[in-house]
């Protein structure tokens, strides 16, 4: 089922949208209304650059500014226990890019998907914080899956694939969402995914 585009990002004028992110994410940015806002540039350690393909403590405090907590289980389990199997995981999704740009198939067999699949058997992890934790590592490949989001997307049965389509086969929308990420004023580290995946929460819990 195609996904369905945030009524924001319908329009050229990207007034409505670049009211919705500066709203979340502060003007200027970063704002302290939403702890989301630190999200995309979190970096207490000054190692993620470093750590792109480990997961690490930071990488938890990360997702707990989107308002989930993965508990101490899936702590030990990725940062200790398993951590070389995940940083293996990591290595074969190759360097971040736009999902919009991937070839595909996009499928099961694709590197970033095992590594959701693998994630989601560790206690404590659901979709939604597999795929926050991906988008941490990755938030120009992996978007974030959200029931709100979702609701709004359709994209409830299945959610990646209908992003990536859209994002392939509809250049208004990526172009929508460039200009808006641009007249935000927001940096390139405030991904295309997450300027949609923000426009479609604020849109659902509003």
């Amino acid at each position: 089922m195609p996904m369905t585009i945030p009524h924001a990002l319908t329009i050229d004028d990207p007034a409505a949208a670049v009211g919705i992110l500066r709203a979340y994410f502060g003007d200027p940015y970063p704002g302290a209304t939403y702890t989301g806002a630190s999200f995309d540039d979190w970096d207490s350690t000054g190692t993620r650059t470093a750590d792109v393909n480990v997961f690490t403590a930071d990488d938890f405090v990360a997702i707990g500014l989107l308002s989930v907590d993965a508990g101490a289980v899936a702590a030990r389990t990725l940062l200790r226990d398993r951590r070389d199997d995940f940083s293996q995981l990591l290595a074969a999704v190759g360097p971040d890019r736009d999902l919009a740009d991937e070839p595909g198939p996009i499928d099961r067999t694709w590197p970033a998907w095992r590594l959701e699949t693998e994630l989601l058997g560790v206690r404590g992890i659901g979709v939604t914080i597999a795929t926050k934790l991906i988008a941490r590592k990755r938030p120009r490949l992996y978007p974030v899956y959200d029931t709100v989001v979702a609701k709004v997307l359709n994209t409830r049965t299945a959610h990646l694939v209908p992003i990536h389509t859209a994002l392939r086969t509809d250049p208004d929308l990526r172009r929508r969402i460039v200009a808006a990420r641009e007249h935000a004023e927001l940096p390139p580290t405030v991904s295309e995914l997450r300027v949609l995946d923000v426009i479609a929460w604020m849109q659902g819990d509003g």
